[in-house]
């Protein structure tokens, strides 16, 4: 069953590629790039259940805090606040 899940990341991860490189705008590949980062961070707590090492869903909380700060960084540059 965690391998159905496995499967949906990958394909998700896949989209979200295609649209970061084929975003016609700049904000569509940021947003991409923030989807990306959210696939990231389920893709890290999946592995910690997997493995069963709860180390990756602590990474996964930081990762998932730094991407959020990250993208409210490059949308206030682009909005003209920075």
């Amino acid at each position: 069953m965690i391998y159905v899940f496995f499967g949906i990341i990958i394909v998700a991860i896949v989209l979200a590629m295609i649209r970061l490189i084929l975003g016609p705008t700049t904000p569509d590949r940021v947003v991409a790039l923030d989807t990306l980062t959210t696939i990231s961070t389920a893709l890290l707590v999946l592995l910690g259940l997997f493995f069963e090492r709860f180390i990756y869903i602590d990474v996964a909380l930081i990762y998932a805090v730094l991407g959020f700060v990250g993208v409210l960084t490059v949308a206030r540059y682009f909005e003209g606040g920075l």
